[in-house]
């Protein structure tokens, strides 16, 4: 492996630092996403049952995102608090949680393994799964289901690579994966005549490949924390600090789950297997947009943790109104090429003329207001950012929890399109969470900053 150096991140262009930090967690988002929309396309282009089968698929979704969910309950909770030992010049500590939170996620991927693998058939079915579709689920979810530790490492560790600023370290670690799954998809997919035990044979693969990676360079000599046998050893004051911080990301994917499930099981009622086989490629789009906001809030986290501890308040502010304007931009873009060409992101995943003209109709409704949730994520990942844990969890279950699902389970009854309202749902939760949590970030902002300047005063 070449040597590669960290960005400085407490001194230089704040500007330039973010953009080599944000691009390749940008790039490395976009490739992991990959994992899951390429199995998707190849599946959804199978000869006879490619409709059938991509829908049987789509109803894995709420497993999926309660295993990444686990994941970044480590990962997105050890690493800011790493980044913020770093900038305390307190490399030591942040060994410890980086060790921690590795052995956490062990513990979990057994524990998830088990589970699911046994509750899959039960869990399919209660996500809407017909006679029709539940086969073609069980047999995406029993393989994957296998590969849970490899993808739980993927996510959970990438993010402490990042954190040190070894983003292109991070970026190679999806890439790589992505373009083995790439390669392996059609060959188990057509050529072995696998079908969808081969897409998820394909995807699980590639996770492990990106978990030796990952492994490798976290105990090999060029990271700046490393991963030690002493440190594996879980102390509650380390990992708790963590899991307190991490619970918001943790609540931000799980709710997608749930969000999953009440979606496909009101699409199901009010629409059949043709509205859930729109839901499916509806969040794979609705991925394309959120996914590189979290590469851009990765990118920023580093940069705004390291100066919190470092007690740069002018850094930090800067850092975070130049990760703003770059998911603010983003989506905006996003928002219009969705809003102009639906047909074109629909027949990605479909050669079905059906479920391409549903999906274009559903797709104007469920994206009307995408280009809100720039602002929203990216205040929602900077309260995470700076610390505070239990602010950023109210706002991850404000979009969700408190608008989203009651939204999908009431609009049907006030409207005569009963699938027009669960989609309208989105856009409507979409739009009030981002004006609630850009507010409220902005109104405390300064006073996080200045309750910082006092504690370095005291100490």
């Amino acid at each position: 492996m070449k040597k590669q150096t960290a960005q400085d991140m407490g001194s230089g262009s704040i500007p330039k630092l973010l953009a080599q930090l944000a691009i390749p967690a940008v790039v490395a988002q976009v490739v992991n996403l990959l994992y899951n929309i390429v199995d998707r396309i190849y599946i959804g282009h199978m000869a006879e049952v490619g409709a059938v089968a991509l829908t049987g698929v789509g109803l894995f979704t709420p497993i999926l995102m309660l295993i990444n969910a686990f994941a970044m309950l480590a990962g997105s909770g050890g690493a800011p608090r790493a980044a913020i030992s770093m900038g305390q010049k307190d490399n030591r500590t942040a060994e410890k949680i980086l060790g921690s939170c590795f052995s956490l996620l062990l513990i979990l991927a057994a524990v998830l393994t088990l589970l699911f693998y046994r509750l899959a058939p039960t869990l399919l079915r209660l996500f809407g799964a017909s006679e029709v579709t539940l086969p073609y689920a069980v047999d995406y979810a029993r393989i994957y289901i296998l590969g849970t530790v490899f993808v739980m490492i993927v996510l959970g560790m990438n993010t402490f690579i990042s954190t040190q600023g070894f983003a292109k370290i991070s970026m190679m670690t999806t890439v790589i994966g992505a373009v083995i799954n790439i390669l392996l998809d059609p060959i188990f997919i057509f050529v072995l005549h696998l079908g969808v035990r081969g897409a998820a044979l394909a995807t699980v693969l590639s996770q492990a490949v990106g978990a030796i990676w990952i492994l490798r360079f976290l105990t090999g000599d060029q990271t700046i924390l490393r991963l030690r046998k002493e440190n594996l050893k879980i102390e509650s004051r380390i990992i708790l600090p963590c899991v307190e911080l991490g619970v918001s990301s943790f609540v931000m994917l799980s709710t997608e789950s749930l969000l999953s499930i009440c979606f496909t099981s009101s699409l199901s009622r009010y629409g059949g297997d043709l509205a859930v086989g729109a839901m499916t490629i509806l969040t794979s789009v609705s991925q394309l947009a959120t996914l590189p906001l979290q590469g851009i809030c990765q990118g920023g986290q580093p940069l705004i943790s390291y100066n919190f501890g470092a007690r740069k308040t002018q850094r930090v502010k800067q850092a975070f109104y130049c990760q703003l304007m770059a998911c603010v931009g983003y989506t905006v873009l996003f928002w219009g090429l969705v809003m102009l060409a639906p047909k074109a992101f629909a027949g990605m995943f479909t050669d079905d003329a059906a479920l391409t003209e549903y999906t274009v109709w559903a797709l104007r409704i469920y994206m009307a207001a995408i280009f809100a949730l720039g602002a929203q994520i990216c205040c929602q990942q900077s309260f995470m950012a700076l610390g505070q844990a239990k602010i950023s969890l109210l706002l991850a279950c404000l979009r969700k929890i408190v608008l989203l699902i009651p939204l999908i389970l009431l609009l049907p009854h006030f409207f005569a399109d009963q699938v027009f309202a669960v989609f309208l749902a989105e856009p409507v939760s979409d739009a009030l969470a981002a004006a609630v949590t850009t507010a409220c970030f902005l109104g405390k902002f300064d006073t996080i900053l200045k309750e910082n300047k006092i504690i370095n005063k005291i100490i």
